[in-house]
């Protein structure tokens, strides 16, 4: 069944996390509403708070007086994740963008994307087309996370290819009726699947501050990413145990036969003791693993909501929208 043609100027949802970004989101607002007016008259930027310590309230004031920009502020910082699914439940265009607010990913890739798409791909993805500028340690890092989380044929995550993206209504719909507390988002728009196009880009240099992902927080996100959509840690552990188990029952035949031919006393402390060892620490880590999987399924069982908002103000260009903030 063929689509209708789309618009070249649809109503555009852009959503924008944030968090500690004061001294960014002047420069970063100013560009990417300006390219927005310019894609079409019907838009509206998110952006949402995620419980900053920073002067970010006051540096949106400015920007709520006229229609576009909305600002979302949550009671307390629940992680980018949550942030965007925040936006992205609030959003109301036919296009919904994801940007991030510290300007690295550059406006200027906003028409080519919405060209994508009229062009009929439901997503547009932007991937970075080198790592260059990163220590060795977070590009071997993201080359053994992409290896473990692609591990499952059915679910395939384009590498490199962040929350930069540009997403179809029935993208959005169908992210929105996924019901899971555990939210890595760069596993859920590939899972929800849809035609997706993607799009090298180079990031731009922060405009002010640093990064607040450290590499405990990445590392964090990585784990959720890999335990949320492949089974290969179990898996790679019952295979372990298995060897294991294989390697003994040979040894323990290898120590009777060696007995009753040679006549050797049967070793003793040593062996028994870097065994025990050994055994202990594989059980202990295979534990561990099994622990972090059932450990997702007692946050999800206890049906928490994703995120709290503490306050909600500004309109987009769409419709009216009510100031909540009182």
């Amino acid at each position: 069944m063929t689509e209708p043609p789309r618009s070249p100027r649809p109503a555009i949802s852009c959503v924008m996390p944030a968090f500690n970004e004061a001294a960014n989101l002047p420069a970063v607002l100013g560009d990417v509403t300006r390219q927005l007016a310019q894609l079409t008259e019907r838009w509206e930027l998110i952006v949402v708070d995620d419980g900053s310590r920073d002067a970010t309230p006051v540096a949106m004031l400015p920007w709520l007086v006229q229609p576009g920009v909305r600002y979302v502020r949550l009671s307390r910082n629940f992680g980018k994740e949550a942030a965007l699914t925040a936006g992205i439940d609030r959003a109301e265009g036919e296009v919904v963008m994801l940007m991030d607010a510290d300007g690295q990913h550059p406006s200027n890739l906003l028409p080519r994307m919405l060209d994508a798409w009229v062009q009929g791909a439901d997503m547009v993805c932007a991937a970075r087309s080198s790592r260059a500028g990163e220590s060795w340690s977070k590009r071997i890092g993201t080359w053994l996370f992409y290896r473990l989380v692609n591990a499952n044929p059915s679910v395939q995550i384009p590498v490199d290819a962040g929350d930069f993206r540009l997403m179809d209504r029935k993208v959005v719909d169908a992210l929105k009726a996924l019901p899971e507390r555990n939210r890595f988002m760069k596993g859920l728009y590939a899972w929800v699947g849809f035609r997706t196009e993607i799009i090298d880009y180079l990031p731009t240099e922060r405009m002010s501050g640093h990064s607040h992902f450290s590499m405990r927080s990445l590392m964090r996100l990585a784990f959720t990413g890999v335990t949320a959509f492949t089974n290969l840690p179990l898996r790679l552990w019952s295979a372990l145990g298995a060897l294991i188990a294989f390697c003994a029952f040979g040894f323990g035949i290898w120590i009777v036969i060696e007995h009753f031919i040679r006549g050797h006393d049967v070793p003793g402390w040593a062996t028994l003791v870097t065994g025990m060892m050994l055994f202990s620490g594989v059980q202990l880590l295979s534990i561990g693993i099994l622990g972090e999987y059932v450990g997702r399924i007692f946050d999800e069982v206890k049906q928490r909501p994703v995120y709290v908002v503490g306050s909600e103000t500004g309109r987009g260009a769409l419709s009216p929208h009510v100031d909540r903030s009182a």
